[in-house]
């Protein structure tokens, strides 16, 4: 059987680029594929502009993975019944709390909603499935990157481009990494009011059976100021924790 090449070195590109969640240049990519320079170029502009790769602008250019990407990835978890497993429970946890609950994961500095259940009378929030948004002003993001190894969270904190979507905003790293370190700590992360000003959020970290966070469970809400945020999030986690077992998770 004849194999295409150029489909070939792209498959390979792509696994090389899915294990560097901080980027890759074109010339590793050349240097460890051993590709020359110009077919590695057409190949990765290629992948980029399809979304199945993502450019990080910087010094030298890198690439992670892209949505497009991930997409396809989720439609082949979705034959697996991963989402078929979490769904019940969370359609049941929207229900239970009243609220309109997500699952979402990473994709760069960015996180993703794959999932979204409402109660019975929902309010309506802006975010849908398939929409992304920041990592630093979401409590779905801040849980999963306080939930990262350090040097891999640090890094990528450095390529964050903190800007106010409201006036409780975090808009620099220091103050964002001291957020995270009270995440990890407490086992649930806020959004307070920091990405839109009416609603507050509060999320919990998902794990896979080989200890990685693979995503994370958020409630949201209008804010309001008799709610006791501390107890909500103390409720997520769990549910968080009862999800990550049901997944396959063994950890503490």
């Amino acid at each position: 059987m004849k194999l295409n090449r150029t489909t070939l070195r792209t498959v390979d590109i792509l696994k090389m680029v899915s294990k560097k969640p901080d980027g890759i240049t074109l010339d590793e990519i050349c240097e460890k594929l051993e590709l020359p320079k110009t077919s590695a170029y057409d190949i990765i502009t290629t992948l980029a502009h399809t979304g199945m790769v993502h450019v990080v602008k910087g010094q030298k250019q890198r690439y992670t993975i892209g949505l497009t990407a991930y997409r396809v990835g989720i439609n082949y978890t979705n034959n697996l019944d991963f989402i078929g497993t979490i769904d019940p429970v969370l359609k049941a946890f929207a229900k239970e709390v009243g609220k309109t609950v997500f699952f979402g994961v990473r994709s760069d500095d960015s996180i993703v909603y794959i999932c979204k259940f409402e109660p019975e009378n929902p309010i309506i929030t802006t975010a849908t499935v398939g929409t992304k948004n920041p990592l630093y002003c979401t409590s779905l993001g801040k849980a999963i990157m306080a939930n990262m190894e350090q040097e891999e969270r640090d890094a990528l904190a450095d390529r964050i481009n903190f800007r106010p979507h409201t006036q409780r905003t975090i808009q620099d790293k220091t103050h964002f990494i001291e957020e995270l370190d009270r995440v990890r700590e407490n086992g649930y992360a806020f959004d307070a009011r920091e990405l839109e000003e009416h609603m507050e959020c509060v999320g919990s970290p998902v794990f896979g059976p080989d200890g990685n966070v693979i995503g994370a469970i958020s409630v949201s809400s209008l804010y309001k100021p008799t709610e006791d945020y501390d107890a909500l999030g103390r409720l997520v986690c769990e549910k968080a924790k009862a999800l990550s077992r049901l997944l396959g998770f063994l950890g503490k």
